[in-house]
């Protein structure tokens, strides 16, 4: 007989757990570490979803039956302590981590004097051995969709995909009519164990961000319910409006599923099923929407936490040498930036920003301003409810601010046209987004053409930026030279808090 072993990210049935609800293991073990939560300046929400999920699960477990052992310890290391000197002989199993990490598990179990078993994590589609086998190193992320879609039948229809493409992203870039209301999101106001959980956050910890808020879904019914709710109220136009970006609209029609999907409430396969069973019944689901949402999930969630195990050297990459120190504002939200002080808005209220605002904002901004990819990522890490090593490295690192090339092909820059185009935000900001040079000029012009002059060598022959060179050598002389100065005088504003 074992103990089962459940991290804080593997809140499932599924896997070694099933063992204990079979009575194949004595019992199950959690430990709560403050010493982990206390790394960094966690949003309050996080820390609260977190200990509040765990302890919820904890009680589901003893109300059927399961004896939990559970640790509120100041480290790892000590609650596997006091474990073991009251259970010597004891052998723990447990999933392998999301994003790695096992063999620095094993050494905290091995020092408390104990023995562990690490099995294969249930949690995802793609296994690190299929990912493996499948990978030659030169496969995009549209071939592991692609593969992903093949191996699962996901919307095909006999060994095609369903509608005849593979991907309908041309039709999720569209901008909401000034009348079109989006749906609330379900709420989930706290219960006891919550507000317990919140009380213990705002004493203890130095948390960020606003707590008073906090409405996300913390049990596998509550998941559920959120999981039902998108797709009965805003599947439908998911896809349609995924790209945009409008003032005052955190949530618009995005599912705020990867909280739970990251802790193990939910399954991807469940998520994934259930929306393709909604387009199955209703005729005003599109398909594109559907794609969209499968995209996502089945392809880039799964993609990134493969890659974060095979690229172990991410969390340090910085391919671009950038150095800046992340802006003060990205804490504050204090800037006239009106898309960036709406956007970090959400982030302090909710703990959460949907894709478009973290990469074409708040990453495009720290990218072509020169920020270092690991302030950045620490940033986003502490930040956002749904961030853990495996998805936000990769997403922030890689894909937000180019420290690598491992697995994109080019830097995702953009100039306050491509954010005029997609939100609503330049219409009521003081910054001119025609503008490149002048103290009213939206900084992200000066900052866009900057960047690509800076790292002109680099990028010059990529061809997917190759085009962008033509209107840089149209900049050339006294043009370039007053954009340049532009960018330097918005690297000063922001570092004295007056950007």
């Amino acid at each position: 007989m074992t103990t089962v072993w459940v991290l804080g990210d593997q809140l499932t049935r599924r896997g070694p757990v099933s063992r204990a609800l079979d009575g194949d293991a004595d019992r199950v073990l959690m430990v709560e570490s403050r010493e982990f939560a206390g790394r960094h300046p966690y949003h309050g929400q996080k820390l609260a979803l977190v200990f509040s999920a765990m302890r919820h699960f904890r009680d589901s477990l003893r109300e059927d039956g399961v004896t939990v052992r559970y640790e509120r310890a100041d480290t790892f290391r000590e609650g596997l302590g006091a474990f073991f000197a009251d259970h010597p002989e004891e052998s723990l199993v447990a999933m392998r981590p999301a994003g790695g990490g096992a063999d620095a598990l094993r050494d905290l179990v091995q020092d408390a004097g104990g023995r562990v078993e690490f099995v294969a994590n249930d949690s995802f589609l793609c296994s690190p051995a299929a990912f493996r086998e499948w990978d030659d190193g030169g496969q995009s992320h549209e071939d592991f969709y692609r593969w992903m879609r093949r191996r699962t039948g996901y919307l095909m229809d006999d060994g095609d995909p369903l509608g005849g493409e593979w991907n309908y992203d041309e039709q999720n870039r569209e901008t909401p009519p000034d009348d079109y209301e989006f749906p609330d999101p379900a709420r989930f106001p706290p219960d006891d164990t919550t507000e317990r959980v919140l009380d213990e956050v705002r004493a203890a910890y130095d948390a960020w961000g606003e707590v008073e808020a906090f409405d996300w879904p913390v049990t596998r019914d509550d998941a559920l319910d959120a999981l039902d709710d998108f797709c009965e109220h805003r599947l439908a136009d998911f896809g349609t409006y995924q790209d945009a970006v409008v003032a005052g609209e955190w949530a618009l029609n995005h599912s705020l599923l990867a909280p739970a999907l990251n802790l193990g409430l939910l399954h991807p396969a469940e998520v994934i099923e259930r929306a393709i069973d909604e387009y199955d019944a209703r005729e005003d689901v599109p398909l594109h929407s559907v794609e969209g949402f499968v995209r996502q999930i089945l392809g880039w969630r799964e993609f990134v936490r493969q890659v974060s195990l095979r690229e172990d050297a991410l969390a340090d990459a910085n391919q671009l040498d950038h150095r800046e120190p992340l802006p003060k504002f990205y804490w504050t939200g204090d800037t006239d930036m009106a898309c960036l002080r709406d956007s970090i808005a959400h982030v302090r209220e909710h703990g959460y920003a949907h894709h478009i605002e973290r990469l074409m904002l708040q990453s495009n901004f720290a990218l072509t301003f020169g920020v270092d990819p690991a302030e950045l990522n620490a940033w986003f890490h502490a930040a956002y409810v749904d961030a853990y090593h495996w998805v936000t490295t990769p997403n922030v690192v890689g894909m937000g601010v180019y420290g690598t090339d491992a697995f994109t092909t080019k830097p995702y820059a953009a100039s306050a046209n491509y954010i005029d185009r997609m939100s609503d935000h330049c219409a009521g900001c003081p910054y001119d987004p025609d503008a490149t040079t002048g103290e009213d000029a939206c900084p992200f012009n000066a900052l866009y053409w900057d960047f690509l002059a800076r790292h002109e060598d680099r990028l010059r022959h990529n061809h997917r930026m190759a085009g962008l060179y033509h209107h840089v050598d149209d900049k050339r002389g006294d043009e370039l030279d007053a954009i340049r100065e532009r960018a330097d005088e918005v690297r000063a504003l922001a570092a004295d808090g007056e950007l």
